[in-house]
């Protein structure tokens, strides 16, 4: 099949990394592993961040009609697409383009981590919202990738069509390294912006002060405009017992992972995380909140620990019990990495593509 991919959000080849990007590039990757042409149909970014911005909206409204009218111009010299993918649509981020075009092509139309929140309908977003819900109605499959996903959409629009793909990542680089763990050694993996990203390196940082007598390591890897408020946020702990390796490749990561033995991130308001499962493909239980999706992809007690959210000396207390009992560390990496192989690996995501294609959309892989 030709397939026109669009993520509203964020393009797949926008500079800034994150787990939007890495989603984007790994849902690609599934559908030409399937045998299919991927072709990015548009990289408009339909973003309002700021329920106050008319200006912003009508600006992007423009834009979303030239680029749907450049669009139409070749689809109707070259042919339309089989399928039009978007992935992440959501109140700040619609699909502006995709729902008309297939309407006025006939061709089907398939959403990935659609949300859909009542409460959001505020300012601007009230008629972006309005979009997003359209969307979801006239999709011949919404593929969730979090239950808690899938429950917003059904209860927007009870008779959507609904299938679930766990989220996956590509594991080759993260299980070709053996297990060989330091002892305390823990590692997180976070862009250093404003939001729950800083609220999260907040909470792991009160943690850590709790355990001033355990000989732990830091590493952080990772980069972004609040690099210095994060840095900041560790002052309180001895420099030697971090180290701030910045931004690294996949490749850099699962280096630093082999010689870790615990992954630490609260993870405040994380969809899932993608992280977590590179993590715990390198063979490294993880250490977060119970909270949003983080519970989709850490079992607690089989591959991980989760704690009360904003509870600092729970936190502790998981890290000091997992770095002090050998035993249990290394049963949950064994876990960890075994669940990630058989039930979020690439090799098992395309098996499930193929079948919500194949039954919703009607289309042989």
């Amino acid at each position: 099949m030709r397939i026109a991919f669009y993520a509203p959000l964020k393009p797949p080849g926008h500079p800034v990394p994150s787990g939007d990007r890495l989603m984007a590039r790994m849902l690609i990757a599934c559908l030409e592993r399937a045998g299919h042409t991927v072709e990015i149909a548009s990289e408009l970014r339909a973003f309002i961040g700021d329920l106050q911005d008319e200006a912003g909206r009508d600006a992007l409204l423009r834009d979303a009609d030239t680029e749907i009218v450049r669009l139409t111009d070749a689809w109707q010299r070259q042919g339309a697409p089989d399928l039009w993918f978007c992935y992440h649509l959501y109140y700040k981020a619609p699909d502006l383009l995709g729902p008309i075009l297939c309407n006025a092509f006939g061709t089907p139309y398939v959403t990935v981590e659609a949300s859909y929140s009542a409460r959001r309908n505020r300012g601007v977003w009230t008629a972006l919202q309005a979009r997003v819900l359209a969307a979801i109605e006239q999709a011949a499959v919404n593929i969730c990738l979090t239950a808690r996903d899938r429950e917003g959409l059904l209860e927007a629009a009870p008779a959507a069509h609904i299938a679930r793909l766990r989220p996956f990542i590509d594991t080759a680089d993260f299980v070709a390294r053996p297990l060989q763990p330091q002892p305390f050694r823990l590692v997180t993996v976070a862009m250093m912006r404003a939001g729950d990203k800083f609220d999260s390196y907040r909470g792991l940082a009160a943690a850590l002060v709790l355990l001033p007598d355990l000989p732990w390591h830091l590493s952080v890897v990772g980069d972004g405009p609040l690099r210095e408020e994060v840095t900041a946020l560790f002052a309180a702990l001895p420099s030697d017992r971090i180290t701030w390796h910045g931004e690294q490749d996949r490749a850099g990561i699962a280096a630093i992972f082999s010689h870790c033995a615990v992954y630490v991130w609260p993870g405040c308001g994380e969809a899932f995380g993608l992280a977590y499962l590179e993590a715990q493909a390198a063979g490294l239980p993880v250490i977060a909140y119970e909270t949003a999706g983080v519970p989709e992809v850490v079992v607690d007690g089989e591959t991980g620990i989760l704690t009360a959210p904003g509870d600092p000396a729970a936190y502790a207390a998981a890290i000091a019990g997992l770095l002090t009992d050998e035993e249990s560390r290394g049963r949950m990496a064994k876990h960890a990495r075994a669940r990630v192989v058989g039930t979020h690996s690439l090799e098992a995501a395309v098996a499930t593509l193929d079948t919500i294609l194949r039954d919703f959309v009607g289309i042989q892989i």
